[in-house]
């Protein structure tokens, strides 16, 4: 019988967040943080309602401690985190303080006066540039939504799964959804809002469960048991997909289970290429959930630990014994490997140390990186000697952001030396050898890292800011966005002119950005000399198959074409044809 209209196959495109096939019927849910019901009270009622704010709070904890235990006997301690930080939230006593002080002095009900406190704070975090760190928000509307429905007994508060297998379609999922829902009936979600780097999305790849968000509106209309079809790889939710696309996913799921089991046999081997040139190959992590990855990727280390993400709970950095404990406990788990901890890279397109009296022009050439370590000088101090404490724990690196010459990394290793000094007197035992590097992320610092090389221990290229201070692009525009070109010559240039200075102070140059995890430019960062790649855990295994599948010769000469290069579309049609005929199967 023939399709009608309304069966026919439509595809929609978002962003790729977890991979994988799933292919089943649709369940719809409608779930939104909607104000709830607001009114008057009495003075004499102040009081009744700060009761019912605590309790509240108090059946919160209670069901995000429950939550996590479950969590923890499905996955282990490192997922299970999330929702530590969301009892942080609920313990925090500005936050409590401020919704008390709401409900007396605005005389209304205690979930609108909670709801109100916490829209304020919501929508300053909305107006941070950066999409993962505003995909945090979702974090605190997860919060907010359960403290709001717990002010209602009868209702259960977790996401209540349909029977049978099936494919979720929400406009949005929280963490705590997403740790709720039966795994045994979800084959994979998708939904309208949502980032890759969101903890939803997290959990997802955590849980292998096939996932695209961002789909837009454009989804509104899908009706209940549609048939569909999820691609994780590519970022698309097809609806009523015909016998001939289920052919081609079918065969292209057995293709791809075939490659990860191959991928995953030898995440163990050398990384060198099949001429002996050795590469080391590690990790980028912001949370401590994601260790759990980085064992299984077969990373060897860390090699960019974002410390940004301990701002997320509050507008300034935890004590020193606080980020210790975050510091040693990824220093053990990774051990005897090395973890490169990067101190605090606030500003720019990412969260604000602390709110700016008036709005910077151009945040992007401002406040941000290692100057803002660098005038806040206790906050700076805490962290470094945070890092030193935690050095007894394993084998940790530092590295700076944002180096734009000499004189900042100067003076940076002269406060980590005056830190030195104290732990010293106070007979607090730390790695007196602890390496200390630079990232080169600026061109300033790449066209003089022959002058920071001296007194640096390894160079770690961030390619995302230097193709952007290089080509002059904000790469958070969309005017612009198709000037970013991380294969402009004078990107390429600067990266290897950043590594033959190392090599002449017998230093090593990495790169922790994304084109490190880009497959397509691996053979030309291989021939240009860069001796270590740090990525994302999930796509480890695939890059340490790409570096085994290469030679260095071919990939130097290569490079040396490339260099010669006039334009970024001749530098990518040559690092692409080595990898086409190197490894071509990995490339789709």
């Amino acid at each position: 019988m023939a399709k009608t209209a309304i069966d026919q196959e439509i595809t929609y495109r978002g962003i790729p967040a977890s991979p994988g096939i799933a292919i089943g019927p649709i369940h719809v849910i409608a779930r939104g943080f909607s104000a709830p019901e607001i009114y008057e009270i009495s003075e004499q009622d102040i009081g009744h309602e700060q009761e019912r704010f605590d309790e509240a709070v108090s059946a919160t904890k209670k069901q995000l401690t429950d939550l996590q235990e479950r969590l923890e006997s499905l996955s282990g301690n490192a997922d299970s985190e999330i929702f530590e930080a969301h009892v942080m939230l609920l313990e925090d006593k500005t936050l409590l303080e401020r919704v008390e002080k709401a409900i007396a002095t605005r005389q209304q009900n205690a979930e609108y006066a909670f709801y109100a406190v916490m829209q304020n704070f919501l929508e300053a975090m909305r107006r941070i540039p950066d999409p993962y760190l505003r995909e945090r928000t979702a974090d605190i509307e997860d919060v907010c939504q359960r403290v709001l429905r717990n002010f209602q007994v009868d209702e259960d508060p977790d996401y209540q799964p349909p029977e049978g297998k099936h494919i979720l379609l929400a406009y949005d999922l929280s963490p705590s959804d997403t740790a709720s829902m039966n795994r045994r009936h979800l084959l994979g979600f998708a939904t309208e809002q949502g980032s890759v780097n969101s903890h939803t999305a997290i959990l997802a790849r955590s849980f292998g469960i096939p996932a695209v968000v961002g789909l837009g509106a454009s989804v509104i209309q899908v009706t209940a048991l549609t048939p569909a079809l999820i691609d994780g790889y590519s970022g698309k939710l097809i609806l009523n997909p015909t016998e001939e696309t289920l052919g081609k996913y079918v065969a292209y799921m057995a293709k791809k289970e075939k490659q990860r089991t191959e991928l995953d046999a030898k995440r163990d081997e050398a990384t060198e290429t099949i001429d002996g040139r050795k590469l080391t190959l590690s990790a980028n992590i912001e949370f401590l959930e994601e260790l759990h990855q980085v064992k299984r990727s077969g990373a060897k280390g860390v090699g960019l630990y974002r410390t940004e993400f301990l701002l997320l709970n509050g507008s300034e950095m935890p004590d020193e014994s606080e980020q210790e404990q975050a510091y040693a406990r990824v220093a053990k788990e990774v051990a005897p490997e090395m973890v490169i901890v990067r101190t605090l890279d606030a500003g720019g397109d990412k969260l604000p140390v602390e709110p700016l009296t008036e709005p910077e022009p151009n945040p992007f050439l401002g406040w941000r990186g290692i100057r803002v370590s660098l005038s806040r000088p206790a906050m700076f101090r805490d962290q470094l000697r945070a890092i030193l404490r935690a050095s007894q724990s394993g084998k940790l690196a530092i590295m700076f952001p944002l180096v734009s010459g000499l004189t900042e990394l100067l003076q940076a290793k002269e406060v980590l030396k005056r830190c030195m000094d104290e732990l010293d007197s106070e007979g607090v035992p730390f790695d007196p050898d602890i390496p200390v590097g630079v990232m080169i992320e600026v061109p300033s610092a790449a066209i003089c890292a022959d002058l920071l090389a001296p007194h640096s221990d390894f160079f770690s290229i961030g390619t995302n800011d230097l193709i952007q201070y290089t080509v002059a692009v904000d790469r958070v525009n969309p005017h612009v966005a198709n000037l970013y070109k991380p294969t402009h010559p004078a990107v390429i240039r600067l990266i290897k002119q950043t590594v033959v200075a190392g090599d002449n102070c017998g230093i090593w140059t990495g790169v922790c950005g994304e084109m490190a995890g880009d497959i397509r430019l691996t053979p030309l960062l291989v021939g240009l000399g860069v001796e270590e790649l740090s990525v994302s855990p999930k796509i480890l295994p695939k890059v340490g198959q790409v570096i085994r599948s290469l030679d260095f010769s071919q990939c130097k000469d290569a490079a040396e074409e490339a260099l010669r290069q006039t334009n970024s579309r001749g530098v990518m049609d040559i690092t692409l044809s080595v990898a086409r005929q190197r490894y071509p199967d990995l490339l789709d």
